[in-house]
């Protein structure tokens, strides 16, 4: 039984530190809809397709190969939230993983991407996540299936 009740403190505990009430959290951050196609539009004329892949737009490619090809999009257990695409795109830096690619970080660590900040409206960014995140398609989960090793005999009633 105590298991049982630590097992929930635990859970109710790390659904409160989700909750990020503090003065940098989340909560009330909310865009509007954007457009995909307009999104589209974006992706190619901010040239994210020099160094994204996705499958509705060719990739840029000079002399046959991309300088860096970082995937987007396609069938994926886990959909990228509408605020981590979001981030991704302001705070590039915010979440990278290193050994990928040595080619997509600076020698500092720090993403290569273009910061599109003072560049891009909010417009032309929700417009461009709402592009990027419809190209996601969430796969059908596959369950583990365990054979059953060995039954127990069920004592016989005399």
């Amino acid at each position: 039984m105590n298991k049982v009740i630590g097992l929930f403190l635990a859970t109710a505990m790390l659904g409160l530190a989700a909750c990020d009430t503090g003065p940098k959290g989340s909560l009330g951050f909310s865009l509007p809809d954007g457009n995909a196609e307009k999104g589209k539009a974006n992706y190619v004329s901010f040239q994210c397709h020099s160094c994204h892949d996705i499958n509705q737009v060719a990739q840029l490619k000079e002399d046959g190969s991309a300088a860096v090809s970082i995937p987007l999009g396609g069938e994926t257990t886990r959909i990228k939230s509408y605020g981590e695409l979001v981030t991704s795109i302001i705070n590039p830096s915010h979440k990278i993983v290193r050994r990928k690619s040595p080619g997509m970080t600076t020698e500092l660590g720090e993403s290569r991407m273009v910061v599109y900040n003072d560049v891009m409206t909010v417009t032309q960014l929700i417009d461009l996540v709402a592009f990027v995140q419809s190209s996601y398609v969430l796969a059908p989960y596959n369950p583990s299936h365990y054979p059953v090793y060995w039954v127990p005999e069920t004592p016989k009633d005399n």
